[in-house]
């Protein structure tokens, strides 16, 4: 498994337009091997700026590589640069490959 986030801090009087943004676009997630799970977390607010992350679940590194490289994704990001002044900052990349993972197991009737 292979996690991707990408954290935004978002000026705090921007947040609710932040999440419209993302509640509103095509993705184009469902289209790609090996994606499994999208989720935006809303995280602490500072100041002045609210803290989010986009995490998306895949198979592998190699699937969300490829993500990276497909027509699905540049439709995806097609518009991105818009939301630009909604950010302090740059969005921060961050990935993960999985060394353990645990699920909850059924409980026992």
């Amino acid at each position: 498994m292979f996690v991707a986030m990408n954290r935004f801090k978002v000026f705090a009087k921007d947040a609710e337009a932040f999440e419209a943004v993302w509640r509103d676009r095509d993705r184009h997630l469902n289209e790609v091997p090996g994606f499994v799970e999208f989720a935006l977390l809303k995280g602490p607010e500072a100041e002045d700026t609210v803290l989010y992350a986009s995490h998306t679940i895949w198979r592998s590194r190699a699937d969300f590589e490829a993500w990276t490289r497909s027509e699905a994704f540049r439709a995806a990001h097609r518009s991105a640069g818009d939301n630009k002044p909604m950010y302090a900052g740059h969005p921060q990349f961050e990935g993960f490959e999985s060394v353990l993972v645990e699920k909850k197991q059924k409980d026992a009737a």
